[in-house]
């Protein structure tokens, strides 16, 4: 009962404003180029359907191989960090760094660097930048947060530092990665969009341009129905993220152990 009322009163809400949009509009007249009715936004979607699929395709592709690089390479940098005290004194500020640096700024470099021609390599590596920080933050803070007598334990048993790792640093962190990983996973859109936005030469041919192409034309409604799939497919990816944080806890994490009191 609690998990149908979790989904529907979200679902109520959507409707309430989808209906309250649609009267505003119809009553005060709005044009279309201004605010289109969800009426509108429906036929618009229904009407450029398979191009929208297609640049829909080619944004999930960039975003899902940045998501994975920035996956891969977190984890690895965060159990360097883990292994070494001295590397990761040495080696976190510039990732610091790099997290504050506006990827606006970088990415016209980055375009320069890997060249027009492979546009997507360059679109992916924008938005592993921008996806990384979290999961290597989350990842650092999950190994460094060990407990130490289980660690004394386990090297007075002889253990080595891979099975320490293993055993011990890498459960440890598995909470702090995932919820990381959520993160990471609608940055990585974010970042393959704002990456379509800077290359804005038609090269690209994700969402981003179709919104860039639909707001020079003045086509509002196509605008707003690629808006609804980019918003449609960051509340996916958060909704598996979390279903996969769900699967790998629901036994042993507080977290997701639904309470039964």
């Amino acid at each position: 009962m609690r998990r149908i009322r979790d989904f529907a009163l979200p679902l109520l809400v959507a409707l309430l404003v989808l209906g309250a949009w649609q009267w505003a509009v119809a009553h005060w007249h709005v044009p279309v180029y201004v605010l289109p009715a969800p009426s509108a936004i429906a036929k618009a979607m229904a009407d450029n359907f398979s191009s929208l699929m297609a640049a829909l395709a080619s944004t999930l592709t960039v975003t899902v191989e940045a998501f994975v690089a920035a996956t891969v390479l977190g984890v690895a940098t965060a159990i360097a960090f883990s292994q070494s005290r001295l590397l990761e004194r040495t080696l976190y500020p510039y990732a610091v760094i790099l997290q504050v640096t506006p990827v606006v700024a970088i990415a016209p470099l980055i375009l320069i660097w890997v060249g027009f021609e492979r546009i997507n390599l360059a679109l992916t590596i924008i938005a592993t930048i921008v996806a990384f920080f979290p999961i290597l933050a989350g990842a650092t803070l999950g190994l460094k947060s060990a407990d130490f007598n289980l660690i004394d334990l386990t090297r007075l048993y002889g253990a080595s530092r891979l099975q320490t790792l293993w055993r011990i640093r890498l459960p440890t962190a598995l909470p702090t990665l995932l919820s990381g990983m959520k993160t990471a996973g609608g940055l990585a859109l974010i970042g393959a969009v704002v990456a379509e936005f800077v290359a804005g030469s038609g090269t690209a041919t994700g969402l981003a341009w179709r919104i860039v192409e639909s707001g020079n034309r003045l086509e509002i409604a196509t605008l707003f129905a690629a808006l609804a799939l980019l918003a449609a497919t960051g509340v996916l990816i958060f909704a598996a993220l979390s279903l996969l944080e769900w699967w790998l806890l629901r036994r042993w994490h507080e977290s997701a152990i639904t309470n039964r009191s």
